[in-house]
């Protein structure tokens, strides 16, 4: 696999994020409720799947591989993977979607930018999840193959897609003008090949680690999961919408992954 495709890998989640950012432009009036919380229990499935079939299942057998307890690495990675988010989430002052968000119009660039600090801080293990697993797949004999690397960044692009446009048509809906409001979405994502390509290079220098740092990742995406995406989902009216997306969402990654991996 040459650079140029490695490349295109890197860029897949990223592309996700600027088509969903995108949607702004074909936006008239408010962001129809259904429709968020359908693409919100949407990206909470396709991450759970990726979690579990991407990250979970081969950082077990990578551990079996090398003689390790195969649960240990997991179990700790895993749960690493929550207290990073947790403790992050707790020192970067940001929104959770739409709670906690200012009232009035004097508060709108504040609540824009806190709004898109409040993805891009999720966007970090999201990129280091694709790197992780392209890093395993270019070392070979982890358990996961270049197809698996590629259905899980195909995956992530199809929860960046709806999470790109949770940020801009919001944005609209209060004011913000459609160039900014996609500008606001699409820089969100940027962190993801930054942090991909970060992680390939520490993960080619650590490969014994390689499972925590998978089941690290899953901790981080799950973290986001119940912390965000499934709470915001099921909030108010309609919450059986959500769960329809979540679903669907799930579903399709997981055919993605085991059908590709």
């Amino acid at each position: 696999m040459n650079i140029s495709s490695i490349s295109l890998v890197l860029l897949i989640p990223f592309l996700g994020t600027v088509l969903g950012s995108a949607m702004v432009f074909l936006m008239k009036n408010k962001m129809n409720v259904k429709v968020e919380k359908l693409l919100l229990g949407f990206a909470a499935g396709v991450m759970i799947a990726a979690s579990i079939w991407s990250l979970i299942i081969p950082s077990l057998d990578m551990a079996k591989e090398q003689g390790d307890i195969s649960w240990l690495p997991a179990a700790i990675g895993f749960l690493l993977g929550i207290i990073f988010l947790l403790v992050l989430d707790s020192l970067v002052p940001h929104l959770h979607m739409k709670s906690d968000k200012p009232e009035g119009l004097k508060a709108k660039i504040k609540n824009s930018t806190m709004l898109v600090l409040a993805v891009t801080l999720h966007n970090i293990p999201e990129g280091m999840t694709v790197g992780v697993t392209l890093a395993g797949a270019l070392i070979g004999n982890t358990g996961i193959t270049i197809a698996g690397a590629i259905a899980l960044a195909i995956g992530i692009a199809m929860q960046n897609f709806p999470e790109g446009a949770i940020i801009s048509m919001p944005l609209k809906s209060e004011g913000v003008s459609k160039t900014k409001a996609f500008l606001y979405g699409t820089l969100s994502g940027i962190v993801e090949p930054i942090g991909a390509i970060i992680t390939i290079l520490l993960t080619s220098a650590v490969v014994p680690i390689l499972p925590y740092l998978l089941s690290f990742a899953a901790g981080a995406m799950i973290y986001v999961v119940v912390e965000e995406l499934i709470p915001e989902s099921q909030a108010g009216e309609h919450s059986n919408i959500g769960t329809i997306g979540v679903a669907i969402g799930f579903t399709i990654m997981m055919i993605l992954d085991v059908a590709l991996g």
